[in-house]
């Protein structure tokens, strides 16, 4: 969301109320620079005219916020208004004071322009070279530049014609409207909200009409390689061992990881989309499900985890779906009630077999019924490994949905391809 930031500054003759009038956009946000003391130990306020509607009334040090409104204090010691999100039900007038001390009318217009509707989401690795624009409207070509970024409990002024900060570089398109900002070698503290756009003097007052950028710092921990089949399962565990609890989430590239999937829930499997998702708190795993794979879903992927709000840990994840004729798709096996039933699967060479029972919710768990009396290579056949699955002792718990398989174990993640699907019927004499 683009936004509009303004700096009102103004004295205010003894005895008297200065009456300001100040202008911004719909969707954008208007911050106000009152000139005027914070006073710590005194109650700050904010009142929508005539019907001297509250919105803030508090004592509070520093930063003061109701939903869409916030007082602050700046870096000078005086107070700060700031007004997220404008609608048109803004506009009106105000009163700001401090109790008993001081306070100012302001008159708040909100007009519509298409400069002030949208913000921009950067993602960039760690260590490399941030670019976004911003754009302006064509009134202030002649106007300088500048850079803000929000912090915890402030704004902070990163680049102005009187401030320049190590790292930060700006270049200006007047033919396109467009200021370019570069941040070389960035950090984790590099991520964050930042304002940019021009910076309007006049006599009386300051502002600045301005472009909302959420900068993301990526780390990216690895890249692993995984082959899956057309109709099979496949099972991928991400882990985070450093932030177990930390919310976390897989996303495709090809789209710009706009469509993130992630549990909402932790400790629970979730249906998202084509996948179930479950994010294990104790261990620091996300495990993915692909229920059904599709030559669609062959791509790559991040599976990562939110550290903080604007930096992300993850692992690169490169998937192929093959259609392979030579791993059987669907069997059926039958077997009588109290015997033993053996299900041969065949597997890739170099890898771990899986052998895993559907539940109800078409999510392949390990056995944990009747025990696995075998599980052994019994030939070798175009570098395939073929495996007998042996299930002594057979009940009625046993019947259902099977799938063979095999396990990959990289530095970061676990991969489970689920080829052949088993249906074992149980019957009586």
């Amino acid at each position: 969301m683009k936004i509009l930031l303004i700096f009102f500054t103004f004295s205010l003759i003894s005895g008297a109320v200065r009456c300001v009038s100040v202008t911004g956009y719909s969707g954008g946000s208007l911050l106000v620079d009152s000139g005027k003391t914070w006073y710590s130990y005194s109650s700050k306020y904010m009142a929508k005219l005539p019907e001297w509607r509250t919105i803030i009334n508090n004592r509070k040090h520093a930063w003061i916020n109701e939903g869409r409104f916030t007082l602050f204090q700046n870096n000078e010691g005086k107070i700060m208004i700031y007004i997220r999100d404008l609608i048109q039900q803004d506009a009106g007038r105000y009163q700001i004071g401090v109790e008993s001390l001081w306070y100012i009318n302001m008159t708040l217009k909100v007009e519509e322009d298409s400069c002030c509707k949208e913000s921009k989401r950067v993602m960039v690795n760690i260590g490399e070279t941030a670019t976004f624009s911003c754009e302006y409207s064509q009134n202030h070509i002649n106007d300088p530049k500048i850079i803000f970024k929000e912090g915890k409990d402030s704004i902070e002024t990163i680049y102005s014609t009187s401030k320049k900060t190590e790292r930060f570089s700006v270049s200006d398109d007047r033919h396109n409207k467009l200021m370019t900002v570069r941040i070389t070698a960035v950090t984790p503290d590099d991520g964050g909200v930042y304002l940019c756009g021009v910076w309007i003097y006049s006599h009386s007052y300051s502002y600045s009409i301005i472009n909302t950028v959420n900068l993301h710092i990526m780390t990216k921990v690895g890249v692993s390689r995984v082959t899956g089949h057309s109709g099979g399962r496949m099972m991928i565990k991400c882990e985070h061992p450093q932030h177990k609890t930390k919310p976390k989430y897989i996303c495709k590239e090809s789209d710009g990881c706009s469509e993130r999937k992630n549990p909402g829930v932790q400790d629970e499997w979730m249906e998202n989309g084509d996948v179930s998702l479950y994010d294990d708190t104790r261990a620091g795993v996300l495990m993915v499900f692909f229920r059904e794979l599709k030559a669609a879903d062959a791509g790559t992927y991040r599976c990562g985890v939110n550290v903080s709000h604007y930096t992300e840990s993850f692992t690169e994840l490169q998937l192929d779906v093959r259609d392979d004729a030579k791993y059987p798709k669907t069997k059926t096996e039958s077997a009588l009630h109290g015997e033993e039933v053996n299900i041969i699967c065949q597997i890739p060479e170099e890898h771990k077999v899986h052998f895993c029972k559907e539940d109800d919710d078409h999510i392949c768990q390990n056995i944990s019924t009747s025990a696995v009396t075998e599980m052994s290579p019994s030939s070798e056949r175009n570098e395939e490994r073929v495996f007998t699955v042996s299930i002594s002792n057979v009940s009625v718990r046993d019947a259902g949905v099977y799938w063979c398989g095999a396990e990959t174990r990289d530095t970061h993640l676990t991969f489970i391809s689920l080829t052949t699907k088993i249906q074992l019927n149980l019957f009586s004499e």
